[in-house]
């Protein structure tokens, strides 16, 4: 009788042990995971079009779309995302007004995805002057087209510049309302089918130590909440570079099917951005790691974009951290990594 009831009982425990158990895991999925994208080409829409990201997390993923990186800051003070891949100079003034976001990922380093485009006549950055040129507000075209203007010592008030969002530069190309445009694929491409020729592209800027590029970028909140999930978010992230990098051109046939594009605006984008592996950015050549991020190049160059925000008056001086180092948060990457 007494084995019996000892029986039930640890029946009962297990059965109550499982159910608690799948309780937590209920718990530790959320109904929907939330992704900010651009909407362009880029290597990630692979995990769109497969459903990766959703079979990883077991949650269905919303993909939002933005015009630029402004519109991302905006999302993520409204916990309208979770997770957004965008780029550094937008990230670099969040981070300076307190929004409550971390780095989780370097996954881009920009060369010749962005570009400044410009109408026949127009050869250099010295030709800008007396002219008008567009691009997205609070990007890392803006970025890139104010540091070239400066670095190339072109008289900037004799510029008129333009925010406007990329599909509106190309409606104001049209139009015949700006003489150049700073902006990324596949804008870029629509400019030069349209008689655009390129004069200047973000790789360009390496030369000088200013490196530009996007991140992935997680709401604390949610980070804290899902750790697994952003775990899983970086190594299905890593897949799909691995599936471009293995055969670049069926990728950009797949993408450029998805977003209804020609495939060699896809082809030209995907090839214009630099893919360091998981490995690569823990490096202090890209992130560093949590011993080594305080003096990693990716922590020096969210500095100096900051400071160079501040300088043309996009952010206070005085809201720039003194370093960025803890703002990142490379934990995920670690465990990504070591598989665990």
């Amino acid at each position: 009788m007494f084995i019996k009831w000892s029986k039930k009982l640890v029946l009962v425990t297990l059965m109550a042990a499982s159910g608690l158990s799948s309780f937590a895991r209920a718990e530790a999925v959320p109904a929907e995971v939330r992704f900010a994208y651009a909407g362009g080409p880029r290597v990630w829409i692979l995990g769109k079009i497969d459903g990766s990201f959703d079979q990883a997390f077991g949650a269905k993923v919303k993909w939002i779309p933005f015009a630029s990186g402004g519109d991302v800051l905006t999302l993520f003070a409204a916990k309208e995302i979770d997770i957004a891949r965008f780029g550094s100079s937008p990230a670099a003034a969040g981070i300076a007004r307190n929004l409550q976001v971390e780095v989780i990922g370097v996954p881009e380093i920009i060369a010749t995805s962005e570009r400044l485009i410009a109408r026949k006549g127009i050869a250099s950055l010295k030709d800008l002057e007396g002219k008008t040129v567009a691009f997205p507000a609070n990007s890392t075209s803006q970025y890139a087209f104010e540091v070239a203007i400066k670095l190339a010592k072109v008289d900037r008030s004799k510029i008129k510049a333009l925010a406007l969002k990329p599909a509106e530069i190309v409606a104001a190309w049209k139009r015949n309302d700006i003489d150049a445009a700073y902006v990324w694929g596949p804008f870029t491409q629509q400019l030069e089918a349209d008689g655009g020729k390129e004069i200047f592209a973000t790789r360009d800027l390496q030369k000088d130590g200013v490196l530009i590029f996007n991140n992935y970028v997680v709401r604390k909140e949610f980070a804290q909440k899902y750790p697994e999930l952003v775990v899983k978010f970086l190594r299905v992230a890593q897949e799909k570079v691995n599936q471009y990098k293995k055969d670049p051109e069926a990728s950009a046939q797949l993408i450029a099917k998805h977003l209804d594009i020609p495939v060699e605006t896809a082809r030209s984008t995907l090839s214009g951005l630099q893919y360091p592996s998981i490995a690569e950015q823990l490096t202090v050549a890209y992130i560093g790691d949590e011993k080594t991020k305080s003096g990693s190049r990716i922590t020096k160059a969210y500095k100096d974009t900051a400071n160079f925000l501040a300088e043309i008056g996009d952010i206070r001086k005085s809201d720039i951290p003194d370093s960025y180092a803890a703002s990142i948060n490379t934990g995920f990457l670690q465990r990504a990594l070591s598989g665990k």
